[in-house]
């Protein structure tokens, strides 16, 4: 795989990269985007860089327009035009100031069919090229993406952390602080709403793009989220006789949102409502995108996160539950842990001579480890026999410290640690085993296994597989999906069957509340063992 290093006082940076982005596009998946303005276009002659080494594309016109012969033949170029295929070397002569907000990959789906003339004229606004906006609202992170919806294309996407962890990182501390008094749960809410509209004016400075062409948004979420966002109800999800039913929790008044966020004062904001409980409506969307209940049966619906989403399609049913487990997952929890972003280690392997390679998210500074570097981590430690399949801490290791080491930093991971992994697994599973034994399914009745969320980006299947996180299938079973409550959305913008569609998975799914679950204590401490997750299960 090519090398893209990035000459810094502070030392060089070494990103891999695949063939086919430009120079702009791969700086934006770091912490070190250069400046823009155009969307990529080549416009605003922002995104100047130096090539110090390696041989890319001959300048393009738009660039002989913006940098001066004197520049270019200094090595100056723009990073929306140029396209490395080999090693290349650069230096940032225009970066932006670090932002709270990263780019978005580019989703498979990069290009939806663009809306038909009838379905544009019932927006508002009557513009010529109006814009749509998906946002998936997650515990920790916040992802927006923006759509051109007269000819499909993807312009922008954003994703960044939910200012809401000001108030707890899992979703039961934020609703009992919004519980305790009025101004807290107005601040959640507004801290929300801010969110998104930091993300959108992120997008609309760095992109150049005009959010007063935005004529509808299409938002999804955890159904605590979508409480807290809509200032209602959340006070019943910390009442376990309302985890059955169907929570209000959609806002009563959203008139001011457009003009926080900056779009078209007549936009019409859809929030999708949750299915019941804590499954919300990115389970939902989630379905949706992956079409889970348009397939065989044995499908299953893994959404790892703070709330774990779970679906199984048995053929007829939908049977669907959440799993608290907690922001493991996520890093939140974790001593040395992190949410995946720059810095994060995402990848651990053990190397031919027995020591561990850590591989570090845009090979920043080492800030801590995500979720499925954890995944990794713990693996290695299984196979090494320093953990046991009961998760204790063996030889040398003792009753300390697993030390983590990466370029003269070091981190490290503590036996509460691996407790709170085991313990969001073990949630997991036994969702997974008490939706299975409902269906009168076993692990080798599956069929499929989507994985959705930022945890499944860069999860080791073989790894989570071996240790029981995921059912020991065949890999080539296991999907892993990204971001399917984000793509849900997006399908919903771009079609009124999408709409429709969203309608028959309500009317399929069975909500199953593991807590009403009488083997549910049982099915959790079988899953708390770091052992695979067999066939006959």
């Amino acid at each position: 795989m090519p090398l893209l290093t990035i000459r810094m006082d502070e030392g060089d940076r070494h990103v891999p990269f695949t063939e086919g982005l430009s120079l702009r596009a791969l700086l934006d998946q770091t912490d070190l985007p250069v400046r823009s303005g155009c969307n990529g276009m080549g416009a605003c002659g922002l995104c100047r860089v130096r090539i110090d080494g390696g041989s890319v594309n001959a300048p393009t016109e738009n660039e002989k327009v913006q940098l001066s012969n004197h520049q270019l033949e200094a090595g100056n170029r723009l990073a929306c035009q140029v396209k490395p295929e080999q090693d290349l070397e650069i230096s940032l002569l225009n970066p932006t100031p670090k932002a709270n907000w990263l780019c978005l990959p580019d989703p498979k789906e990069r290009r939806m069919a663009p809306l038909d003339d009838v379905s544009l004229k019932v927006l508002p606004g009557k513009l010529k090229r109006p814009y749509g906006v998906a946002v998936d609202l997650g515990t920790t992170h916040i992802n927006v993406s923006v759509f051109d919806l007269s000819d499909g294309r993807r312009l922008a996407g954003r994703y960044g952390l939910n200012p809401q962890m000001k108030f707890g990182s899992d979703v039961m501390t934020r609703l009992v602080a919004a519980s305790e008094n009025p101004e807290n749960a107005r601040e959640i809410s507004l801290k929300a709403i801010e969110g998104i509209g930091d993300a959108l004016f992120d997008i609309s400075s760095r992109e150049g793009i005009n959010l007063g062409q935005v004529v509808h948004v299409v938002l999804a979420g955890n159904t605590a989220m979508l409480a807290l966002l809509a200032e209602r109800n959340y006070r019943l999800l910390l009442k376990p006789e309302h985890w059955m039913g169907p929570i209000d929790c959609l806002p009563e008044n959203n008139s001011d949102w457009a003009d926080r966020w900056g779009i078209h004062t007549e936009a019409r904001i859809d929030v999708i409502p949750p299915l019941g409980g804590f499954v919300g409506s990115d389970l939902l969307t989630g379905v949706l995108a992956t079409r889970l209940n348009e397939k065989k049966p044995g499908s299953l619906f893994i959404d790892f996160g703070t709330n774990s989403e779970i679906a199984l399609w048995d053929g007829r049913v939908l049977r669907v539950t959440s799993a608290a487990g907690g922001p493991a997952f996520e890093g939140s929890a974790i001593s040395c842990g992190v949410p995946a972003g720059p810095g994060a280690i995402f990848n651990v392997t053990l190397t031919d001579n027995g020591t561990l390679h850590y591989s570090v998210l845009a090979d920043s500074a080492v800030r801590g480890i995500c979720g499925s570097g954890m995944v990794d981590l713990v693996a290695v430690l299984l196979k090494l026999k320093k953990i046991s399949k009961t998760g204790r801490f063996m030889g040398a290791l003792g009753t300390g410290d697993f030390l983590i080491e990466k370029n003269g930093q070091s981190l490290r991971l503590t036996k509460k640690d691996v407790d709170l992994f085991q313990q969001a697994k073990a949630a997991v599973g036994a969702g997974i085993r008490i939706l299975m034994k409902k269906a009168n399914m076993k692990v080798g009745d599956l069929q499929r296994i989507c994985i959705s969320g930022a945890f499944g980006n860069f999860l080791n299947v073989k790894n989570a597989q071996d240790m029981g996180l995921l059912p020991k299938t065949h890999a080539d079973l296991v999907e892993l999906c990204g971001n399917t409550a984000l793509a849900g959305c997006v399908h919903i913008l771009f079609s009124s069957a999408g709409t429709k569609a969203l309608q028959e998975v309500r009317g399929q799914a069975e909500l199953i509340n593991l807590s009403r679950c009488p083997d549910f204590e049982d099915r959790f401490l079988e899953s708390l063992y770091l052992s695979p997750m067999e066939a006959t299960s």
